[in-house]
């Protein structure tokens, strides 16, 4: 360990089969504060390394750590692995599993300082990473694992018949995490294996770190000690191409759990079918928020300005705004004064928002193209250094509020139709018109939206709450005068519809998503005659 190292750095070969498993080479983790104050060397310090693991880069403190990448032969294995635990861990009893659960959110409490470490480390500012923790610890709450435990298994009392309908394993779960949260999407792998399948998980090779600290050192030891069997979990990390090939051809995998791009996975989802596998789809978002007439326009904007986490770079932030003509300019306004005080910085510090944007390029095609359609900049539309001073190549990006005058043009409009996966949020405002006609027209819209993640309502008037409740049917997820991006107890933790879940999407417990639907009748006494004929 030299000079400046505080830490010695972590270190994760494959996890096959309950073993940890050399790879063909090593990726490496370099802090993403080194990305901003010294880029050259971040970028020097990990070639050196992937071409010699020798290299005396590995003690420089800004290599955090290394996984282990694996070749076709270490993909096949870790399926192999999970297919031949799959039957002994489904026959494990559900209240067994279900501790899984209990126990993996204690220890994201116990070690939580080390998993918003990590995520600091790969560039997810420490705000964003306290909300990614906020979720799981809801995903995993005592109400949400009790919810879970009713659906996966329900008895009745009827005729002397005992019947139970219950959903089972599906088997072996491959799962897909994205590149912008792989750790905590990783963790909803604990959510199949509480439902009794085996799992593999592909940790992507250009951000593992997290994504194996979850996988290698929260589940993997739990799984020990509920007794579930070697290779009940598995963890590779490897190219996204090469591994879904794999999987796609093997016979021993039944469901794929798939978080990427919307064209990318509705691809793969005929691809899926094909290979006669389930596919579960978390893609695109373009989420939006509908702002009435008497709203708490403070509030609204607060959420709206969720849009900002990450600089945008997650499929549930809200993406679009439609406003009351009424309320338009005190709305945007509001939106203005809080996008102006969103600031870069570095990861680590306690009120950075903002991500850095590698790939701007289309933000500013996308801007264009509504400005030239006629929409108006109200802040925003620039690069940034990271002390906040606008330049020509700055890595972060302003936060960015546009309006969009006109409902029926809207969607003309790019940056409305669908998700820009940047910091920039354009509000519609309506052309002026009674409000029962109003509230109709918003409605279709958001019913309307190509995507169907998650939608925002803001009103007070109950009449207007419960239409919106009763009529808006897009969407895995409808919240109402609360935060777009918290999770809650018992509502859903991801999935929707259209071109954010696929031909199957809709709210998705994974739990739920990774089983199916089995009824039992255990009869005593019963004349076979009597239940067929009733006499």
């Amino acid at each position: 360990m030299v000079e400046g190292r505080e830490k010695p750095l972590r270190n994760y070969k494959l996890y096959i089969g309950g073993k940890d498993v050399e790879g063909t080479g090593w990726v490496y983790t370099v802090s993403a504060r080194s990305l901003l104050e010294d880029v050259f060397t971040s970028v020097r310090l990990k070639r050196s390394l992937e071409q010699d693991e020798r290299s005396d880069a590995a003690d420089h403190p800004y290599v955090v750590g290394r996984c282990a990448v694996a070749g076709d032969t270490a993909i096949d294995l870790a399926t192999q692995a999970a297919a031949a635990a799959a039957p002994a861990w489904a026959a494990v009893p559900l209240e067994r599993r279900m501790r899984l659960g209990v126990r993996f959110r204690e220890e994201l409490l116990r070690r939580q300082e080390e998993f918003l470490e990590l995520l600091t480390a790969e560039a997810h500012p420490l705000k964003l990473a306290r909300w990614e923790l906020s979720c799981l610890l809801q995903v995993f709450s005592e109400e949400s694992l009790g919810w879970y435990q009713e659906r996966m298994h329900t008895e009745f009392r009827h005729g002397g018949r005992r019947l139970i309908v219950r959903r089972q394993p599906d088997g072996v779960v491959a799962f897909n995490p994205p590149q912008n949260a792989p750790a905590p999407s990783a963790a909803l792998s604990v959510l199949a294996l509480m439902a009794g399948n085996a799992v593999v998980v592909r940790a992507p090779r250009s951000i593992a770190l997290s994504t194996m600290f979850v996988l290698r050192e929260l589940i993997a030891p739990l799984l020990d000690e509920v007794g579930a069997p070697p290779g009940t979990l598995n963890a590779v990390c490897s190219n996204p191409g090469q591994t879904i090939d794999r999987w796609l051809q093997s016979p021993l995998i039944q469901d794929i759990f798939y978080i990427g791009g919307t064209e990318e996975g509705l691809r793969f989802q005929q691809r899926c079918v094909a290979q006669g596998k389930k596919p579960i789809l978390e893609l695109a978002g373009n989420d939006g928020v509908v702002v009435w007439r008497d709203a708490d326009i403070p509030y609204a904007a607060e959420a709206i300005a969720e849009a900002f986490y990450g600089s945008g770079q997650i499929c549930m932030v809200p993406n679009w705004v439609l406003v009351h003509p009424d309320r338009a300019d005190e709305l945007i306004a509001e939106i203005k004064r809080r996008a102006e005080a969103v600031r870069p910085g570095y990861p680590e510090d306690e009120d950075v928002l903002l991500s850095p944007v590698r790939r701007s390029e289309r933000f500013f095609a996308l801007l264009r193209q509504s400005l030239d359609a006629g929409a108006e900049l109200v802040t925003g539309g620039r690069r940034t250094e990271i002390d906040g001073t606008p330049s020509e190549t700055g890595v972060f990006l302003q936060p960015t509020v546009v309006r969009v005058n006109g409902l029926s043009g809207a969607r003309s409009h790019e940056i409305v139709r669908h998700e820009t996966f940047f910091p920039l949020i354009p509000v519609i405002v309506p052309e002026t018109a009674d409000d029962d006609k109003l509230l109709d027209s918003f409605i279709d819209f958001v019913n309307t939206n190509e995507y169907g993640l998650r939608n925002s309502f803001w009103a007070r008037d109950s009449n207007v709450i419960d239409t919106v409740v009763q009529r808006v049917v897009n969407g895995g997820l409808l919240k109402v005068n609360d935060s777009h991006i918290g999770f809650l107890p018992y509502l859903p933790s991801h999935g929707g519809t259209g071109l954010t879940g696929g031909a199957f999407g809709e709210a998705n417990y994974p739990m739920l998503k990774t089983s199916h639907l089995q009824g039992v009748s255990v009869a005593r006494d019963v004349s076979p005659r009597t239940a067929v004929f009733g006499d």
